[in-house]
């Protein structure tokens, strides 16, 4: 596993070239070569993708990220109480029709249980689709998904151990303080007043304050857990973390809105929290009620406010999911009225309209499509030839792997990668490109490492050096010092060259 650091300076020791001279255009193509003999393979593909550096995981709700064996656990130290129908876990005492969590730890068939309710395992579409299990899951675990800062610490040492350079977690915050803000001030149709009445009197300014508490008690929990400073700390703790605040797409208009502004004044006040997301089932009857209200809020907003980036679950819909005329405008709307910077999901892009037209405004804006493949397949029945994913490419849209929610669908990047491969047969090229799409595309803040959007040649600063080499010129170094992204960027390139290296035929 690659060391995964946060400065220049530690990156002094590593290599910064292919050993025994060899071009880093050789290098790739020998593992071009080495790829192309190992893709039938399971398990040498496994270790591959495994040691591929892979950006980041740019698409990833941190309740659904950890294992669920993890939640359970959770649950038992907490001494929750399940229901032994429903399997929705609540706080004590337990009442009839209710079991201790920590029964698991005695009852293995009982924890199996537990496991396959809150999760995709072994799950088999019946009288309860994949769409409707895997919603269903965050409201039963819900519970045990309290200690943000240790699953913080789980999703980042992962991370680390995949070869990933930046932590980007969909989270909620002060969703109560929010809603009741929401419900004291109403709903008013015009955007400006509804802000001022939600900024008025400092109840939000309260809330903002209490969310970046928030992210200070989560990252001091986060580090605590991940031994952070001292010896034998876990790779996780240099690795940068950003927040994406989740906002509730089938709330109230008012709670929506305000949960929307209190993602773009948060990000104004505080780096941690980089953007936000709309969340929820894109086919709820109140998500698809409102859904051009909703990107007329974020249009408003995003005129207002510079920081806070804007990704967004769209196009999340098959066939018999929602009602026909839904699948016709969805992403379109997210891009031009919502100013989505990246498309989570975008699975209906066929059918939206003028799709050939939106496929080539989307290369040109470079909005960036993340790419759900397991989640797409379980969730929507969208599997293999059926995804869209080929027709992005071909059309220039960049795209990159995410998860969605790898601990609910137990898989990882890794496995996502894997999976790209075997059912696209991408080429070692193309994998490289998505993981650098990963962190260009990334929410972490200052100028990146590439002269352009998905260009892949570097700033004038840092050209005509190896890239994540030992001694970037002094130009390069203060750009590296200055921006977290292209630090990033360098450690990448770093890892990509000792990459090459070891798979290189």
């Amino acid at each position: 596993m690659a060391t995964i650091v946060a400065t220049v300076t530690i990156t002094t020791g590593m290599a910064a070239a292919p050993a025994r001279g060899m071009a880093a255009g050789d290098a790739a193509a020998r593992v071009e070569a080495y790829l192309d003999g190992i893709r039938d393979e399971p398990g040498r593909l496994r270790e591959f993708t495994l040691d591929l550096p892979k950006g980041a995981d740019i698409h990833a709700h941190l309740s659904g990220s950890v294992p669920t064996r993890g939640l359970l656990g959770s649950a038992m130290r907490d001494g929750l109480c399940v229901d032994t129908t429903s399997f929705v876990a609540s706080a004590p005492p337990c009442h009839a029709g209710q079991r201790p969590a920590r029964d698991a730890a005695t009852d293995g068939s009982f924890g199996d249980d537990v496991v396959r309710a809150w999760s995709m395992q072994g799950f088999t579409p019946g009288a309860e689709s994949g769409h409707d299990h895997f919603f269903a899951t965050f409201g039963k675990f819900g519970a045990a998904a309290a200690h943000k800062g240790e699953m913080l610490a789980v999703v980042a040492s992962r991370a680390a151990a995949e070869n990933e350079f930046a932590v980007e977690a969909m989270l909620s915050r002060q969703s109560g303080a929010i809603g009741e803000l929401a419900k004291k001030v109403g709903y008013d149709p015009d955007p400006a007043r509804l802000r001022d009445r939600l900024l008025a009197g400092g109840a939000m300014a309260a809330i903002v304050k209490a969310a970046r508490a928030d992210a200070d008690a989560d990252l001091k929990e986060m580090r605590a857990t991940l031994g952070c400073g001292k010896n034998g700390a876990d790779p996780g703790c240099e690795l940068p973390v950003r927040f994406v605040l989740q906002v509730t797409r089938t709330s109230a208009p008012e709670v929506v809105f305000a949960q929307m502004l209190l993602a773009f004044e948060l990000a104004e006040a505080d780096e941690r929290y980089a953007g936000l997301n709309l969340v929820a089932p894109e086919d709820d009857k109140v998500a698809l009620r409102d859904y051009r209200l909703h990107m007329r809020m974020l249009g408003y907003l995003r005129g207002l406010y510079s920081k806070a980036h804007i990704s967004l679950h769209a196009g999340e819909l098959a066939p018999g999911i929602a009602p026909a005329g839904d699948l016709r405008f969805h992403i379109g709307e997210a891009v031009r009225t919502g100013k989505a910077e990246r498309i989570g999901h975008g699975v209906d892009i066929a059918g939206e309209d003028g799709s050939a037209g939106l496929l080539a405004e989307m290369a040109g804006k470079h909005v960036l499509v993340e790419i759900a493949l397991t989640s797409n397949c379980q969730i929507l029945k969208v599997c293999g030839d059926r995804h869209p994913f080929v027709a992005y490419r071909k059309a220039g849209v960049p795209v990159t792997l995410v998860t969605d929610d790898a601990g609910i669908e137990h898989t990882d990047l890794s496995g996502e990668y894997e999976r790209a491969i075997t059912s696209y047969g991408l080429r070692y090229a193309d994998v490289k490109t998505m993981a650098r799409a990963a962190l260009d595309h990334g929410f972490l803040q200052g100028r990146g490492l590439w002269r352009a959007p998905d260009d892949y040649v570097p700033v004038p600063e840092c050209a005509g050096t190896p890239l994540g080499g030992a001694t970037p010129p002094a130009a390069c170094k203060a750009l590296l010092k200055a921006s977290p992204k292209a630090r990033a960027e360098w450690n990448q390139e770093a890892a990509f060259t000792r990459f090459e290296d070891r798979y290189d035929g």
